[in-house]
């Protein structure tokens, strides 16, 4: 069931995105009266699944859910229709048309996909609002769980200051600002300290299998019991644990390292059950075990609100005061994409390795129906999908643009024979990129396990 609520959400987002796009290239091409052939959901090679032919265009959907196209006749595209060009131009073909109207064209898909994404952070700030906590009120540090980020230098305990050189205003931001920094300033100990990642600090926590930074430190609540553990009839879930070996403890990180100097010791604590304190006794095994698990460390806003651990914040917008907010998380998470591409384009970050293809993107979408996540992933993926389209790679909606605006600044156009081999080049290009992404997707299934 959670696969099919997965797959659901993965098929209607990219379909919404595949829709969206190639109407921004039909719609200015029928504007400029540019004859549309075909308009595909998915890929129909051979064979499509549905198909119907309306006016002068082709409407259906494929069977290779890797994306969607438009074909314009009298363009050279992925089709490689090269019996069409071989013909007299004609009024309603694309290389017909004036060089600005066939910019607008290649530049309509994209465009829809910036657009969409800023309308759905406007309508998500208007309809959920937002909720976070301020780094302020991370009073106690962070917890570091991560031993990439422990050997970069971070440390259980630090509190977050800076992050080259911006300021942590709120503390969720700080794992997406954490991935790509190089700077940190953290108070520990009453002083102020700088922690600078490595290089390749990227390609390490690509090799790990936590993908979370810092997380907010939590209390040890009981989530279940090992059914071999020495504290079976002890330990119940939703049992806290408020003191251990004789000391108060708040969180659950000073127990789990207490553990490991008391193997195959019976150590006093104190547990708090339905608002009742009861003190008892604990077995540590031989491994430094409780025998215990904890519950997740990324608890929801209301328990960490109702544990009185953290002030949860909350705000509410109007729908025009949410326009402006919805904006300005569109641009930052299109810069934020930005400085990624950057790193994985820079190979002494290592980040290339960490390139996913569908199953990555299948993958980031929550086993339980979320609205709120699937606009806010679908969001995120529109301008991914925006910003890719754009790289100068023929093939590739950037790589037209790039001959065009060569087409206008010089006032020559490019040989039809010319495109057509950047075509194939940038297919070709585009295809390995597709290979090495999703062959990324399987090396890890297989070794990171």
């Amino acid at each position: 069931m959670e696969i099919a609520i997965k797959l659901s959400q993965f098929l209607l987002s990219l379909s919404i995105l595949i829709i969206l796009h190639e109407l921004g290239h039909f719609i200015p091409a029928k504007l400029f009266k540019t004859r549309v052939e075909k308009f595909y959901l998915f890929f129909d090679i051979k064979f499509s699944l549905l198909k119907k032919k309306i006016g002068e265009t082709e409407y259906g959907i494929g069977w290779l859910p890797l994306g969607g196209y438009v074909k314009i006749s009298g363009m050279i595209d992925e089709s490689m229709d090269t019996e069409q060009l071989a013909q007299e131009p004609q009024p309603w073909e694309f290389r017909s048309k004036p060089a600005w109207q066939r910019l607008i064209i290649m530049l309509g898909g994209v465009t829809v996909n910036f657009i969409l994404a800023f309308i759905i952070y406007i309508g998500m700030t208007f309809f959920y609002g937002e909720q976070y906590i301020a780094n302020s009120e991370v009073k106690d540090g962070i917890w570091i769980t991560n031993q990439v980020v422990e050997k970069a230098g971070l440390k259980t305990g630090d509190r977050l200051i800076s992050i080259d050189g911006e300021k942590v205003e709120r503390f969720y931001e700080s794992n997406e600002k954490l991935f790509l920094s190089k700077e940190i300033i953290v108070l520990r100990d009453g002083k102020e300290e700088k922690v600078h990642f490595p290089v390749n600090f990227i390609d390490q926590l690509m090799q790990g299998k936590r993908a979370s930074l810092v997380e907010l430190r939590i209390p040890f609540i009981v989530s279940s019991v090992a059914e071999d553990s020495p504290n079976k009839a002890v330990l119940k879930p939703k049992d806290m644990i408020t003191s251990f070996n004789g000391k108060p403890v708040k969180y659950a990180d000073e127990i789990i390292n207490a553990v490991d100097s008391l193997k195959g010791k019976t150590i006093p604590v104190i547990i708090k059950r339905d608002n009742q304190e009861i003190a008892t006794t604990l077995k540590v095994n031989d491994s430094a075990r409780l025998g215990a698990y904890y519950a997740n460390r990324i608890m929801p806003y209301k328990d960490l609100a109702r544990l009185g651990l953290y002030k949860v914040s909350e705000e509410k917008f109007g729908f025009f005061e949410s326009i402006p907010v919805g904006i300005n998380k569109g641009f930052e998470q299109l810069s934020s994409y930005g400085k990624q591409l950057k790193a994985i384009f820079s190979p002494s970050t290592g980040a290339y390795k960490g390139v996913g293809g569908f199953a990555a993107i299948f993958n980031i979408f929550p086993n339980t129906w979320s609205w709120e996540a699937f606009w806010g992933i679908t969001a995120l993926l529109s301008i991914m999908l925006g910003v890719m389209n754009l790289l100068p790679i023929p093939a590739l909606d950037g790589g037209h643009v790039m001959f065009l605006l060569y087409e206008i600044i010089s006032g020559r156009k490019p040989s039809d024979k010319f495109l057509e081999r950047a075509q194939m080049v940038g297919f070709v290009l585009l295809i390995s990129l597709l290979l090495f992404a999703n062959g990324n997707d399987i090396y890890k299934a297989i070794f990171n396990k």
